[in-house]
């Protein structure tokens, strides 16, 4: 199945329910109709969120027998670590330079009553 251009990784994880599908996927494989089960949305729904999930590169289906496995791809994660990552970074350096600021203030409060 080619991949829909205009999904990506970011929209996969972007649904609660597609979310959800792929915490259980990751910890075990599921058929369709188990994972189904574990909502209150039809089949149906549960197939369409699976197609965009293995759409995304995150889900795999295979035939076994008369069932549709599907198992976590979670490699394509990396790229929402590293799209994250580099906002972290970012944030880390604000809340670093803030920290500094903050103990700027104290110590010159400090100066300040000793010199009263």
């Amino acid at each position: 199945m080619p991949i829909d251009a205009r999904r990506d990784v970011f929209q996969a994880i972007a649904d609660p329910t597609r979310r959800q599908i792929i915490a259980l996927i990751a910890r075990e494989s599921m058929n369709l109709n188990a994972i189904a089960e574990k909502f209150e949305i039809s089949r149906p729904a549960i197939s369409q969120q699976i197609k965009i999930l293995t759409e995304c590169g995150l889900v795999i289906v295979r035939q076994q027998g008369r069932e549709r496995i599907c198992e976590a791809q979670l490699s394509a994660l990396a790229q929402v670590s590293d799209w994250v990552e580099q906002y972290r970074v970012l944030w880390e350096a604000r809340m670093d330079k803030l920290g500094d600021l903050l103990k700027d203030v104290q110590q010159e409060k400090r100066t300040k009553r000793k010199h009263k």
